[in-house]
């Protein structure tokens, strides 16, 4: 068993792109955690889709084994601890450094919140040419919310355009002292040793009781196909063995304290960084259990793992908050055999990403699918993402849309809506009211002028505007139905790129919103119907109506596509039909002959309107609901 008090666990925090996942693989490689032969860029974004975009999306653990060379870090017993029937002693100068890699972008801070949730400290790494930004901030504020120490780390210090006086300015006006900055190079190496050594002298070691009941803090999980529910821990109290024979008579018996189910561990162990079996975990380590669960329900992030024969009065440890999903919108299966399936893959989808939420819904248009909920676009664009490459399922996505409350007349309980098909009469409806977001935005100053314009386009109230030197943060309450269709591109565009951005949630506020129907031949097709603001309804509609014009296939009479407000028409375009030459056949003769055929083909037009159906196309939905979102 390792000694406790030689233990550290932390976790890389920082902007997109300022160098976490590079960090992570030059501590990997200095204190000898694979082998130079296995190394490669990004290897802790497993993921093929993290290293295609160059992003972490899913939390990463690892243990490493540091020897420090400072002899101030030697314990007074230099003896091996031993437990049960497994041996991990270290000696006085040797420590295991728990790094859990958390991603950067602002969709995905639910998992920097799981990681730090397992941690006692931080790195907070800063682009030396970006200087601090929107999520430097905003994970700097939810590590002190955990009360975690952090050590500020500025890097990049390698590039021709870093200014480490301008980042070393920013970092102590946020509280830090200028000695406790180390600035480093993760992509050539320099200096990261430093942070070796400030890891073990700054970072706590964990606290917690060893000869306590057992107690787990589950911060992430997956789903295997031989191993069922594999969970990831971080061990609070007491601890943990294949077979307890000290304790227990017989295998050990695990219960899960939110869900009351009780398993028998297949195999516990550490991540280095694949997954390596160990003969049990202790006090203050993180690791891996297979529990060999077939149902995903019983094992849910943020639930406390202990003993069977634990005492009852053994409380379950403190959660952190459940994320909120902000921005839903509907999947249907291409193939409608494939429900089944996609059932399946969103569950174990679901268990290793705790802010995405689905339920069952049904569309006239497309068939049965899954109404989804996410953080934000990029988080339903990766999932998206990985339910084609991880399941092999591709899905037709509705548009986005964000959850309104609903004050209807004559009943008190606040009505929640979170698509245009479970939006009610208006008759009925007293008020709605629309969830408004807190944006701060850090730009250069040469680009206000441009953001404050798009801020005014997006229905934003403008709040604070503060300098740090070059750099100036704007702060907005904007409405989420806004921010989620092009906000974010359009703020990088305008810019060029280097303004960053960081919201959470701020309010619900009353808005005048209306549901659009989209019609085709007089029929509503409800796949298409959204929710927008009255003032916006007109220009959206008609954007719909025209991509729909130029996607459905032209048929034997006319087709008019119209958006419509209840039964007010505010948007139509008409695809035209085919004609058929029904008077080629005639070579000469009176004209009544060939009026006699065209009015014969006027009457079957009329009539074929009246009776005939038009079928939508899978992809010309896919093509509509895809640019659209």
């Amino acid at each position: 068993m390792a000694d406790q008090s030689h233990i550290r666990n932390f976790a890389i925090i920082a902007h997109i792109d300022h160098g976490k996942s590079t960090l992570s693989d030059r501590l990997m490689e200095l204190t000898g955690t694979v082998a130079m032969r296995d190394m490669h860029a990004q290897l802790l974004d497993s993921n093929p889709i993290e290293r295609e975009r160059g992003i972490t999306i899913k939390l990463a653990p690892v243990r490493m084994k540091y020897k420090s060379q400072n002899s101030n870090h030697n314990d007074q017993n230099e003896e091996k601890l031993r437990f049960g029937n497994w041996d991990l002693g270290f000696s006085g100068s040797e420590f295991i450094l728990n790094l859990i890699d958390t991603p950067g972008h602002v969709d995905f801070g639910y998992e920097v919140s799981r990681s730090l949730a397992a941690c006692e400290g931080a790195i907070l790494v800063v682009d030396a040419t970006q200087g601090v930004q929107a999520q430097t901030l905003a994970n700097l504020r939810l590590a002190q919310e955990h009360k975690l120490i952090v050590i500020p780390v500025i890097n990049k210090i390698d590039m021709p355009h870093s200014n480490i006086p301008f980042c070393v300015e920013a970092l102590c006006e946020l509280g830090f002292k200028k000695e406790e900055i180390i600035n480093i190079s993760a992509k050539t190496g320099e200096n990261v040793e430093a942070v070796l050594d400030a890891i073990v002298t700054r970072i706590p070691a964990p606290i917690g009781g060893l000869d306590k009941p057992l107690r787990a803090l589950i911060f992430s999980s997956q789903y295997d196909a031989h191993k069922g529910v594999v969970v990831f821990v971080r061990i609070v109290d007491g601890s943990l063995a294949r077979s307890d024979h000290a304790r227990l008579q017989g295998p050990t018996l695990l219960r899960f304290m939110a869900s009351q189910a009780e398993v028998t561990p297949i195999e516990l162990g550490y991540f280095s960084p694949k997954m390596i079996p160990s003969s049990g975990l202790s006090c203050g380590e993180v690791g891996y259990i297979a529990t060999g669960l077939k149902d995903i329900r019983f094992a849910k992030v943020g639930d406390t793992i202990t003993i069977n024969q634990s005492p009852i009065t053994n409380h379950p440890l403190p959660g952190y908050k459940e994320p909120k999903p902000m921005v839903f919108l509907s999947l249907f299966p291409i193939n409608s055999d494939e429900l089944t399936l996609a059932r399946e893959s969103l569950e174990k989808l679901r268990l290793s990403d705790s802010a995405f939420t689905f339920r069952p819904i049904s569309s006239a248009a497309l068939g049965n699918g899954f109404h989804c909920g996410f953080l934000g676009l990029l988080h339903a664009e990766i999932v998206q993402e990985r339910l084609s490459r991880e399941f092999a399922l591709d899905m037709i996505a509705s548009a986005p849309s964000v959850e309104y409350q609903l004050k209807l007349k004559n009943i008190k309980d606040i009505h929640i809506v979170q698509s245009a098909s479970e939006f009610p009469d208006p008759t009925v409806i007293d008020e709605v009211r629309e969830p408004v977001m807190e944006v701060k935005i850090f730009t250069p100053k040469t680009y206000i002028g441009s953001i404050m314009q798009l801020a005014v386009e997006k229905r934003g109230e403008y709040i604070d505007l503060t300098y740090h030197g070059d750099q100036a943060e704007l702060t907005y309450l904007i409405p989420l139905a806004d921010m989620i269709i092009d906000f974010f591109d359009r703020l990088k565009s305008i810019t060029e790129g280097y303004a960053s951005l960081d919201y959470e949630f701020f309010d619900y506020q009353t808005v005048d919103v209306v549901r659009i129907d989209i019609l085709l031949n007089h029929e509503k097709v409800d796949a298409l119907a959204f929710l927008a603001v009255r003032e916006q309804a007109v220009g959206r509609a008609r954007s719909i109506v025209e991509k729909l014009a130029t996607v459905i296939p032209r048929q034997q009479f006319n087709i008019p596509v119209q958006g419509a407000i209840g039964g007010s028409v505010i948007a139509r375009l008409d695809i035209k039909p085919f004609r058929k030459d029904v008077i080629q056949k005639l070579y000469g003769g009176d004209r009544t002959r060939k009026d006699k055929l065209l009015k014969k083909q006027k009457k079957g037009k009329a009539r074929m309107k009246t009776v005939g159906k038009v079928e939508v196309p899978q992809n010309a939905f896919f093509d509509v609901l895809k640019r659209t979102a």
